[in-house]
């Protein structure tokens, strides 16, 4: 049985985290406990209860929520997931979801769903297959679409894990976790604290028993499919800012520098398709 409580407008304090937090807002609003995220579309709430992630409060359009809830009990069974039991589960008809930002991209459901503690660098990497492990690094990536494509991309070629710099746009904000069509729960990762990252985090990879490629165009930068970087055991792509790419020092410090090779006149792809490229060929490809 759910717990359904049909609404007549959006001005309760249990509406706050759709109506009117912020996603910075919600990342503290429970602290010193990680807070609240929104999952946006029941495609992205199914992955996210699939994950294991515990949802506060569901808010569903009332034409959608027979469609919807069956999905999602449906989903939890399959998985052997325990469902939404006695979850609040706001109903509210299109006039009013119309006052929410971003009303068209709902498709129906919307679940403030409550963040996880995310492991420290080196319990993160003690995680990792023992065998030929992938890991991306985004360093200074912020914006949450590309992020979210490259999660996606990652959950399909073969990473079997990210870090993400905090100077980077979280993961579940809702776009990112929208583009990323929920693998945004699929794929482990964590944060590493930006500052930390830069005066010790390829250090910490390399003690690790890592090798890093910075994806950057240097004297020395070989393709993304020289036989070299296919011979590493244990590898890190570090791909970085949209604009001014990666820092120097991180490029420094690297064990190789890669590319993807283009035609004559164009010298870089948008940080989410050069990731795809460079995950399929330097991922854990699923056998054909």
């Amino acid at each position: 049985m759910h717990n359904l409580i049909f609404l007549d407008d959006l001005n309760g304090a249990d509406l706050d985290p759709y109506v009117r937090l912020n996603e910075a807002q919600l990342f503290h609003a429970l602290e010193p406990d990680p807070g609240l995220f929104i999952a946006e579309s029941p495609k992205v709430i199914e992955r996210a209860l699939r994950a294991g992630y515990q949802p506060a409060s569901l808010l569903v359009e009332e034409k959608a929520l027979t469609r919807d809830l069956a999905d999602l009990d449906h989903e939890m069974a399959a998985n052997q997931t325990s469902g939404l039991g006695q979850t609040p589960i706001y109903v509210a008809n299109s006039k009013l979801l119309r006052q929410l930002p971003g009303y068209n991209l709902l498709r129906g459901a919307l679940a403030a769903m409550h963040r996880v503690k995310r492991l420290e660098l080196a319990d993160f990497l003690a995680t990792m297959p023992a065998e030929h492990p992938r890991i991306a690094v985004l360093e200074s990536v912020v914006n949450p679409a590309n992020i979210g494509a490259i999660f996606r991309s990652a959950a399909a070629l073969g990473i079997d894990g990210v870090i993400v710099t905090s100077d980077s746009a979280d993961p579940f904000y809702r776009r990112s976790s929208r583009v990323a069509m929920g693998t945004v729960f699929q794929v482990p990762w964590t944060y590493a604290d930006a500052k930390t990252w830069q005066h010790a985090g390829i250090d910490l990879l390399h003690q690790a028993g890592y090798q890093t490629a910075a994806m950057a165009l240097r004297h020395n930068t070989v393709s993304i499919d020289d036989p070299k970087l296919t011979a590493v055991d244990r590898l890190v792509i570090i791909m970085g800012s949209e604009g001014p790419g990666l820092k120097e020092a991180t490029i420094e410090q690297s064990d190789f520098t890669i590319k993807i090779p283009m035609a004559p006149g164009v010298d870089s792809l948008n940080v989410a398709a050069a990731s795809a490229l460079a995950f399929w060929e330097l991922g854990n490809r699923v056998a054909e």
